[in-house]
């Protein structure tokens, strides 16, 4: 095969001083290499390779064909990305080196024992495409097997992974495999990249960072997207991360960079930064033109430097490949590719009732609930956190945590991971970067990996540069890949305002992540609720946002008896709190105590509330909610974020759907301002929801 096939002799020698800004170059950058020839290789090897890249670029064509005929939906191809592909993937191992690609990953993919088949099978959307069952659009490769993650369409949403994956193997067996993450120049503008940079090259983890430079990123030439012109200039500040530049289209030389690029991680080096120049043939998809903004001079320039076209000619030149050996490999790709299109095209499409599935894990969790009942010494709420994760890594030697101040002496800004470094040691609790996106991104890699990371962001509000993480790879990872990948990882983070934090540390965000399908919430308040929700949490198979509210970390009303160390509670299950017959209040998180301050003050006066604790966001228990709003015919919900949009609107919404033959005043909401937090004293009271607000809304549902 010729992704495992060997060449004769190396072609890397030591590192030397970079050659910064090349005006004309064959290999340039931090080691000193000497450009590979035919004569290195076993004939077959190459002819292998040549086959492989024909390939891919008679897909590009056929799949473009489907496409006129109205049988495909969209493309985007790899076609003058070959060589750069073909090359790295030659030194690569499937199953034992690890793959975050990007979407014009397709010579690589067939490299790592991709087939035609599997590739039409996608781009068609058939039912059996094997990597993503037609919910991804075409070129999203994916495979276990091979440690190809599920790619996501938003771009530099792969370089932080692949980071974490490069983490998770400088503590694994496989001591010489390395992590291949490529992208186009174009992403190198995103500021994850450079995060990416920074964690790897402080960290020595071996990743290759792969620019394939085709200078555009879409119709954005190189020159208005990137300082200095070349992603090889940026990588340049980066004190532990080694450079090379290479032409991409010339398979010899790009074999030779790559060669002394993975050999240095093989041997326990740190990561490269790759920057190959190569053409892109077709438009940047099948939506684009670039006639509208390329000269036809320009795009017959990269024509006369097309890949394969320079290779075939290296191989007649050598004699690996004569004319008639030549126009016989085309013939037998081409009818390769035929073939294989006429069979995926007879394929069946996705069944519509599958649409959902693979949004969650669908196995059991093997997970006992109910043991036992907390029983031991009252426990605060930010020391039952502290005790879970404790006994979590002491039963999985999987589970890591770490995010900013977590690790060492101080045990995060709250105490919640307090001596868990000194206890397991900086490889299982450690400081990360101040870089929100950096945590939750290394942590989707280490997840993939196998491990069981438990992160934390600081505040709430600082969750938003992770956004892109949390949305665009943790939410949908299981479902992008059809259920054969799953990102199980839990990230912690305190919310909630009642502390004069302002607008930067009040924030409550449960309501723009319960709009995430396949991301489990919880926010829980009480200590024994909080543990055995946590210790849950750390065992399931999906991506869990646990909000801790910081009012309650050490409030003595969220204190209670402690769990033992088998404690779990299942997802989606509510809690009455306190019984009642004229009105239900449905709440969570630091309102829970509210409400229950209000209901005992109420039933002084005959007043009889029943206040439902949902303790989870997604999934919601609207069986307990609906069986109390039909016995007592009136609801209030109570939540502590803004009003206008808050989560308390979809619950809202629910009963009054469901619940409206019982209802006897109509379901009101009570909840914050529509403003954000801010410090003063009078001022935070004035916006958040306080126990007059809460009684004044009960009496008024009651006397309705």
């Amino acid at each position: 095969m010729p992704g495992t096939a060997r060449p004769k002799k190396t072609a890397a020698g030591p590192a030397v001083a970079a050659a910064d800004s090349p005006a004309s170059f064959r290999i340039a950058g931090d080691f000193r290499v000497e450009p590979a020839v035919p004569s290195q290789f076993d004939p077959e090897v190459l002819r292998g390779v040549y086959r492989t890249m024909l390939t891919s670029r008679r897909l590009d064509e056929k799949m473009l064909n489907l496409l006129k005929q109205g049988k495909g939906f969209f493309h985007i191809g790899a076609a003058g990305h070959e060589a750069v592909q073909a090359a790295t993937g030659l030194l690569s191992r499937p199953g034992h080196d690890w793959f975050s690609f990007y979407y014009r990953d397709m010579t690589m993919n067939l490299m790592l024992g991709g087939t035609s088949e599997e590739v039409l099978l996608h781009h068609l959307s058939k039912a059996d495409d094997p990597y993503s069952g037609g919910r991804q659009m075409s070129q999203h490769y994916s495979s276990p097997e091979r440690h190809i993650l599920p790619l996501s369409s938003s771009v530099g949403a792969q370089f932080l992974p692949a980071v974490g994956l490069g983490l998770s193997l400088r503590r694994g067996e496989a001591t010489d495999a390395y992590v291949y993450c490529s992208c186009g120049d174009g992403a190198t503008s995103q500021g994850e990249f450079h995060e990416a940079l920074n964690w790897a090259a402080r960290a020595q983890v071996p990743v290759l960072f792969l620019v394939q430079d085709n200078k555009y990123a879409i119709s954005v030439p190189v020159k208005d997207q990137t300082a200095g012109g070349t992603a090889f200039k940026l990588a340049r500040g980066y004190e532990g991360l080694l450079r090379v530049h290479v032409d991409g289209t010339d398979f010899f030389d790009t074999y030779a960079a790559a060669h002394a690029a993975i050999e240095h991680m093989r041997t326990g080096g740190g990561p490269v930064c790759m920057v190959a120049d190569v053409v892109r043939l077709f438009p940047h998809s099948s939506s684009d033109n670039h006639a509208k903004y390329r000269t036809t001079e320009e795009l017959e320039a990269d024509r006369q430097i097309d890949p394969i076209t320079r290779f075939e000619q290296r191989l007649v030149e050598a004699g690996v490949l004569d004319e008639t050996s030549a126009a016989a490999i085309r013939r037998e790709v081409q009818v390769a590719v035929d073939e294989a299109a006429a069979w995926a095209l007879e394929q069946a499409d996705p069944e519509g009732s599958t649409a959902t599935k693979h949004v969650w894990y669908e196995g059991g969790l093997d997970l006992e609930f109910g043991r036992s009942e907390p029983a031991g010494d009252p426990i605060v709420l930010v020391d039952a956190i502290n005790h879970a994760l404790h006994e979590e890594m002491e039963r999985d030697a999987r589970v890591i945590v770490y995010g900013e101040d977590v690790g060492g002496g101080k045990g995060g800004v709250f105490t919640a991971t307090r001596d868990l470094t000194a206890h397991f040691g900086e490889e299982r609790c450690f400081n990360s970067p101040l870089a929100e996106a950096s945590i939750v991104g290394t942590a989707v890699g280490y997840a993939a990996a196998g491990y069981k990371p438990v992160v934390e962001i600081q505040f709430g509000d600082y969750i938003w540069t992770a956004v892109h993480q949390i949305r665009n790879q943790v939410a949908s990872f299981r479902y992008r890949s059809n259920g054969t990948w799953g990102c199980p990882m839990v990230i912690r983070v305190p919310i909630g305002g009642y502390i004069h934090g302002g607008l930067c540390h009040s924030q409550n965000i449960e309501a723009f992540f319960a709009h995430m399908p396949g991301l489990y919430i919880a926010l829980p308040s009480t200590a024994a609720d909080a543990k055995g929700l946590l210790k849950t949490a750390i065992r399931m198979q999906d991506p869990v946002l646990f909000l801790e509210h910081k009012a309650l970390y050490r409030a003595a009303s969220a204190r209670s008896p402690e769990p033992d160390a088998e404690y779990l509670l299942p997802f989606g299950v509510a809690r009455t709190v306190r019984e009642g017959s004229d009105c239900t209040i449905v709440t969570y998180g630091m309102m829970v105590h509210k409400s229950i301050t209000v209901a005992r003050h109420l039933e002084k006066e005959g007043i009889s509330v029943e206040v439902i604790d949902l303790r989870t966001i997604v999934p919601l228990d609207m069986d307990t909610v609906l069986a109390s709003v039909r016995r007592t015919s009136r609801a209030l919900v109570v939540y502590e974020d803004n009003d206008f949009g808050g989560f308390g609107g979809e619950v809202a919404a629910q009963i009054a759907d469901a619940a409206f033959p019982w209802l006897d005043a109509p379901v009101r909401r009570l909840a914050a301002a529509f403003s954000p937090i801010p410090f003063a004293d009078p001022l935070e009271r004035a916006v958040l929801p306080n126990d007059e607000d809460i009684e004044r809304a009960v009496r008024e549902l009651v006397a309705y």
